[in-house]
């Protein structure tokens, strides 16, 4: 939502709004009712929309709705209210308010293209993915030569894993508009999903001559670098993440440089700090000894699921959970660690095994393991959802499976099928499948540390791409992976190893979102696997 220009002396309704955007950003919806209902009666746009958003927020849509609509209507041409709306109600992850609210507004304008865009967006988050392809191909007939439609559209399709059809669409619209930078970058994006990564980069460099300092447009080119296996490249580019809001409060200026020959870092106190999700802090854990190796002082501020893991990282002088901001000469994201490197003897950081676990609580842990010669099998199948934040959401249901997807693991013979599974995706025990027993120690584990520990005794681990990828990987424990078609670009493109992890097998997805060809081959090497162990 628009801010109006701050004065040296604020009036008191400006407070009242600032007041008012802070509280309803919280989601206090109740609260600012009665404060802004006095004002939406004036002719006061930003008031009117407030009032709106808490209307929305305390489930009275068509009232919402019939206000939004009107201010929209008199701003034909610039962004709808709504969108602020939807954006605002996902971060909260309350989308049927919003969902209720934009029908609402359908209602009263079935003419505004721009509602279509925003309820076919906030259905593709919720996973309709049908309606949402049928909302943004009507937006299409009311302004064809909207690419912001157009490209909503092609996310969409790309979502149900029609990947040929939303690459073609992008390709044949952008005839239309061939300069439009945002398109280009979104076909990078899909042909590098794809693996067709010469032509994904030849997309983004178009795409970036166009808008050289769009951080979005050079932060996802660096990713399809780095899928290539050009790191030094793509380490340099993916700094470009850093312009982008939440990944650090910390001063540009103190950001750590890259090491050179005849760097000196002797006696350097380097704050690492957390940056994005465990399993990038968990993997680039590994440049911690090659920093103190160098003389540096590394000082980890992580959070307090890895405090007790990252205490025994070689190297690692000083372990912060919480707190405030310490004394630094240099400060370095995780995250930024393979950049600092790149130039170096270290550019893959210290050889797997980098983490170890508790021995003490190795055998602790271990009495939770079935008392037979099975082979013990760690078994994973959901991510985080992080419903909060929407790319990170709409990743997490690509990644993740149901637990009955794994049924056929369940006839497997030899085997013990122990769950590591924590947060929402744990709940589908209480239904497995009938086929499976299914053990679960998880109780015990109250952190990573833990779970480190009781990964040691098992003989593999079976995940989807979540963090135990990076946590039993960086132990040197055997590995099977379950990727996604469109796979991150940690795990390179048209290869079932890992040059990060030689533990690693991986095995992906050959038609997106269809997990049947996967999950038999997981079979078949744990049948060898437990005929071995025999």
């Amino acid at each position: 939502m628009n801010t109006p220009a701050a004065s040296a002396s604020p009036l008191p309704d400006q407070l009242t709004f600032r007041r008012a955007r802070a509280e309803i950003a919280a989601g206090h919806f109740n609260e600012m009712l009665a404060v802004l209902e006095p004002l939406s009666a004036s002719d006061n746009d930003l008031a009117k929309t407030l009032y709106a958003y808490c209307l929305a927020g305390t489930d009275q849509p068509q009232k919402a709705a019939e206000i939004l609509c009107d201010i929209a209507s008199r701003h034909a041409g610039t962004e709808h209210p709504l969108q602020a709306l939807s954006d605002l109600i996902a971060e909260l992850d309350k989308r049927p308010l919003a969902e209720a609210t934009c029908r609402a507004a359908l209602e009263c304008t079935p003419q505004d293209a721009r509602i279509y865009d925003i309820l076919g967006n906030l259905l593709v988050q919720c996973g309709q993915l049908d309606e949402a392809i049928s909302l943004l191909r009507h937006a299409i007939e009311l302004r064809p030569n909207s690419m912001h439609s157009h490209n909503l559209l092609a996310m969409a399709l790309l979502e149900k894993g029609c990947f040929d059809e939303a690459l073609a669409h992008l390709q044949d619209v952008l005839k239309t508009q061939p300069d439009h930078a945002g398109t280009l970058s979104n076909i990078g994006c899909m042909l590098a999903g794809k693996g067709r990564l010469d032509e994904a980069l030849d997309y983004y460099r178009r795409a970036i001559s166009l808008r050289p300092t769009e951080p979005q447009i050079r932060l996802n080119h660096s990713i399809t670098l780095l899928k290539a296996g050009r790191y030094a490249q793509g380490w340099a580019e993916h700094e470009w993440r850093l312009r982008l809001p939440g990944h650090t409060s910390l001063p540009p200026s103190t950001l750590m440089p890259s090491l050179g020959p005849n760097t000196d870092i002797r006696g350097k106190r380097i704050l690492i700090t957390q940056e994005e999700g465990l399993g990038d802090t968990l993997m680039y854990l590994r440049y911690i000894k090659p920093l103190s190796d160098r003389g540096a002082i590394p000082h980890l501020w992580v959070p307090e699921t890895l405090g007790e893991l990252c205490k025994r990282v070689v190297g690692a002088h000083i372990v912060q959970v919480g707190g405030t901001t310490p004394p630094f000469d240099w400060h370095c994201p995780f995250i930024s660690l393979p950049r600092v490197f790149a130039a170096t003897s270290d550019a893959m950081g210290a050889p797997v095994p980098y983490l170890r676990a508790d021995t003490l609580k190795v055998r602790e842990l271990a009495q939770f393991l079935p008392e037979n010669d099975n082979l013990n099998v760690g078994l994973v199948w959901g991510g985080a959802p992080r419903p909060n934040t929407i790319s990170a959401h709409i990743v997490d249901r690509r990644r993740s499976l149901n637990l009955h997807t794994l049924s056929p693991l369940g006839d497997i013979e030899g085997i013990n099928l122990i769950s590591l599974q924590k947060g929402p995706y744990a709940e589908q025990m209480n239904d497995p499948p009938p086929n499976m027993v299914l053990y679960d120690p998880t109780h015990h584990f109250h952190n990573m540390d833990d779970t480190a520990a009781f990964i040691m005794s098992l003989d593999v681990v079976v995940t989807v791409d979540t963090s135990v990828v990076h946590l039993a990987g960086g132990l040197g424990k055997p590995v099977l992976l379950m990727d996604r078609y469109d796979n991150c670009w940690r795990w390179l493109s048209g290869r079932t190893d890992s040059p990060w992890y030689p533990t690693l097998q991986i095995i992906r997805q050959t038609t997106p979102r269809k997990w049947d060809d996967v999950i038999e081959r997981v079979a078949e090497v744990l049948t060898i696997l437990a005929q071995h162990k025999k």
